[in-house]
């Protein structure tokens, strides 16, 4: 019995738009959600080493939930490289601030950390309101559980 591998060019033509609405929906499920979709892992013709992947397109990201304390115990950490460069958030703030990046981070952190984990990420779009530019690709909708 012999394995099946799918051709990188067919891999790339079977990329789907998918849309996910994270309107009062927990922050870790519309991201492993994400991920999964961002690498292929829903469709028969996955391999590890090529990207299968859909687009993903996440809308009203600003009003995703945190379940817990995490709104004002999670700690959003960036280094510019220099000493002392280290610059804290809580997520209350970063919420305010760019609420694309709650959803934008946690969907990263569950990424190969290789450079097809960043070609996957790139096929990641994410707006804090209900309005996104990619209506001419078509999406498709998809609740979340």
């Amino acid at each position: 019995m012999s394995t099946f591998i799918a051709s990188a060019r067919a891999a790339a033509d079977s990329g789907r738009w998918r849309i996910i609405d994270a309107d009062g929906q927990v922050l870790g499920r519309i991201s492993t959600l994400a991920a999964r979709l961002l690498q292929g892992k829903h469709k028969p013709t996955y391999t590890p080493f090529i990207d299968t992947g859909d687009h993903v397109v996440v809308v009203n990201a600003a009003k995703v939930k945190l379940t817990g304390r995490k709104e004002d115990q999670k700690i959003y950490r960036q280094h510019s490289g220099y000493e002392g460069g280290l610059r804290e958030e809580r997520a209350r703030l970063v919420r305010q601030r760019k609420p694309e990046r709650l959803v934008e981070d946690a969907v990263r952190g569950m990424l190969p950390k290789t450079k097809l984990g960043e070609a996957m990420y790139r096929k990641l779009k994410v707006y804090a309101g209900p309005d996104h530019p990619h209506t001419a690709q078509k999406p498709t909708k998809l609740e979340v559980a």
